[in-house]
């Protein structure tokens, strides 16, 4: 099990701007991760997301986060 606050440290270590918005779905391994952040500017979906995904990889990996929700964008 991983903590929500867990979640969002491990992206501020690669997205140190962004705004990380997380939800546990239940069992504390199914989450909803919203990433607003500049870093995307200028990037497809996919490479928005495997920059998150590549935070997130050991835990993905080691299924401690077993299915990941996952919507990204940048600031308005």
């Amino acid at each position: 099990m991983i903590t929500t606050e867990e979640v969002t440290l491990l992206i501020k270590q690669s997205l140190p701007d962004a705004q990380i918005d997380v939800k546990d779905l239940g069992g504390g391994d199914h989450l909803e991760v919203n990433v607003v952040s500049n870093k995307f500017s200028g990037l497809s979906l996919v490479q928005q997301h495997q920059l998150v995904y590549g935070a997130l990889k050991n835990e993905l990996k080691t299924e401690t986060i077993h299915a990941l929700a996952l919507k990204t964008s940048t600031p308005n």
